[in-house]
């Protein structure tokens, strides 16, 4: 049996994009009705030498974003990583969303044994379309996803696994 790539890309990344958003606006929410300094949130890290809070949200954007575009050879979105609140953040997922949401199936669907170069500053990574979903971009979105929503449980927002599971 095989599976195309479209299914197990783009709805995917949305679907846990619209999950961290609505995890973010119930943040905004609680941060609002405690009267709590949202930079607290956006520079908590758990450990020093982790992302931020506001980078883990980027990262996971920028793997979702970078992934697409990287599959279906068009430019992926370039945003400036300036983001200082949860409204930006909420704005650049939508940015994201906008940007995934414009892909048709066609554009991914038959990408598995595609050639794809990831220039990294001190190498380059070589491997095919599936490789780069499974093994690379799929792992790294999944990671700053766990980790974004564990900071908002940890900084008291109150969160479920259904948060997390978002919507499509």
């Amino acid at each position: 049996m095989s599976v195309s790539m479209y299914p197990i890309s783009v709805p995917v990344f949305v679907k846990h994009l619209n999950g961290l958003a609505a995890c973010l606006k119930k943040a905004q929410a609680f941060y609002g009705e405690k009267k709590y300094d949202e930079a607290t949130l956006m520079h908590y890290r758990f450990y020093p030498d982790m992302f931020t809070f506001a980078r883990q949200v980027q990262s996971m954007c920028d793997h979702a974003k970078n992934c697409t575009a990287l599959l279906t050879g068009m430019e992926a979105p370039k945003f400036e990583d300036s983001e200082k609140s949860l409204a930006e953040l909420i704005a650049r997922i939508e940015k994201t969303l906008a940007f995934l949401k414009s892909v048709k199936p066609a554009q991914i669907d038959g990408t598995e044994e595609k050639a794809i170069t990831i220039k990294m500053r001190d190498r380059e990574l070589n491997m095919k379309g599936v490789e780069l979903l499974l093994n690379r971009s799929l792992p790294n979105f999944y990671f700053h996803a766990t980790t974004a929503y564990d900071i908002l449980r940890h900084n008291g927002v109150e969160l479920g696994k259904r948060d997390f599971m978002g919507t499509a």
